[in-house]
């Protein structure tokens, strides 16, 4: 980490910038924010972000390179979310990594997960140029990455998202969009690319055409889709589009819903070299295996093998201190279980246990210096991949946590934690003064 940045962005703090901050964000979002807001940006050397950047696209590539593993990855896509087409790559990705201490006592990153869906790209960026305003912090702190500019960034969303079409043809989808916790991105992103936000329950069809009603009520037909609804929560909540996705619509979708299935948690056991198969394995990907083979022996073995300290799989209460159980299709950390007993490992019935995995647990190491104590980051990347284009990192998010569980719902009533954003430094030593801390 930068202590020098730390030591003075500490010492110039107030907090009414910071509360400045949440105003300006509101402004700007044109709606409340409603998730913990981190009273601190994170100042990260910018080859650190970048390596990080360079590692997720690597992870990307195995998993894409190996017919084996999409061939595997394509069944888990349950009935009824098989959409019709497909590209040949996804169009977004996350990489989430955390830091910790290795064996020669260095900080290493270690993955958390990859993710083929779009996260905040329009907040994140107005997030950071937040931080920046309020707290009065040097211009030459990098907010995104791959030498992006601000307007760079925006072109390549817009080359994402909107592709070749009348931005008034093209729509970003969700469920229930005005009562979820990223509308804020959703209202930036719509009033920087000139694009419709519509409910997926209100699509429309139209022959083979899809179409919404604008606020007037006239239909308006859809050549694109910048898809954000999510599965497993239509799933969860039993949520239906308002047409059926399995059939063959005259529609483009930018960021395909088949790639949320293809790269997941699923490929964590491949990542990690406990599959057998042609991905190759990555250092910095923690052992994982999914739970039907490990409670079979054969994920067990492969966990062992793989340095995990283990107890023995005999009595119901044995506890298992190294694991995480995870499902493998939720959402901002839901249904996680830390040091899961043998027992309930067991409770799964056989038919859903492939869709879960046991994880080596990772243990963050406190790396941001706060009032409230050392503080956890975990780092996420954001790649945006247009159709005829390359994958590209275009900025980062973090999240600040000191409780176990590092998502913003789960730090909502501790201070210094939360949403927060990475500043890339490339020379310490030269950076300008400050402004004077407001």
């Amino acid at each position: 980490m930068i202590e020098q940045l730390r030591r003075e962005f500490l010492a110039g703090f107030h907090l009414e910038a910071y509360q400045e901050l949440l105003v300006e964000l509101e402004r700007t979002c044109g709606t409340l924010i409603r998730f913990r807001v981190a009273e601190t940006p994170v100042f990260f050397p910018a080859s650190l972000l970048e390596n990080l950047a360079e590692t997720g696209r690597e992870l990307t590539e195995r998993l894409l390179a190996s017919q084996t593993y999409l061939a595997a990855a394509e069944q888990e896509i349950p009935p009824g979310y098989r959409v019709a087409g497909r590209s040949s790559h996804p169009n977004f990705m996350t990489a989430d990594f955390a830091l910790v201490r290795g064996r020669s006592g260095e900080l290493e990153p270690r993955l958390v997960e990859l993710q083929a869906f779009p996260s905040v790209f329009g907040y994140q960026a107005e997030l950071a140029k937040g931080y920046r305003r309020a707290f009065g912090l040097d211009p030459n702190l990098e907010i995104f990455l791959s030498g992006l500019t601000e307007d760079g960034y925006w072109n390549l969303l817009r080359e994402t998202i909107v592709g070749r079409h009348d931005p008034s043809e093209v729509v970003l989808t969700e469920v229930d969009p005005e009562n979820q916790k990223t509308l804020p991105d959703f209202r930036v992103t719509a009033h920087r690319l000139g694009i419709a936000v519509v409910d997926i329950t209100r699509l429309e069809a139209v022959g083979r055409r899809l179409a919404y009603r604008d606020a007037s009520g006239r239909q308006v037909l859809i050549r694109r889709i910048y898809n954000r609804a999510i599965a497993d929560e239509m799933m969860a909540r039993q949520i239906r589009p308002g047409v059926d996705l399995e059939a063959e619509w005259d529609v483009e979708w930018a960021g395909h819903p088949n790639w949320y299935f293809r790269v997941s948690k699923f490929a964590l056991p491949w990542l990690s070299g406990t599959v057998s198969g042609d991905v190759k394995a990555h250092a910095c990907v923690p052992p994982a295996a999914f739970l039907d083979d490990f409670l079979e022996g054969a994920g067990y073995l492969a966990l062992q093998q793989a340095g995990v300290p283990l107890p023995e799989l005999t009595q119901s209460e044995t506890v298992f201190e190294h694991l995480l159980l995870k499902p493998l299709y939720s959402f901002a950390g839901k249904g996680i279980v830390f040091s899961p007993t043998l027992a309930e490992l067991q409770s799964i019935s056989p038919k859903e246990r492939r869709q879960y995995l046991v994880q080596q647990r990772m243990q963050f190491e406190p790396t941001v210096e706060t009032p409230a104590g050392r503080t956890q980051a975990e780092i996420r990347i954001l790649y945006a991949w247009p159709e005829d284009g390359a994958m590209t990192a275009a900025i980062s998010l973090v999240r600040l946590g000191r409780g176990r569980m590092m998502g913003v719902d789960h730090n909502r009533d501790l201070e210094w934690v939360g949403a927060s954003a990475a500043f890339g430094v490339r020379n310490a030593q030269k950076l300008e003064k400050s402004t004077p801390f407001r």
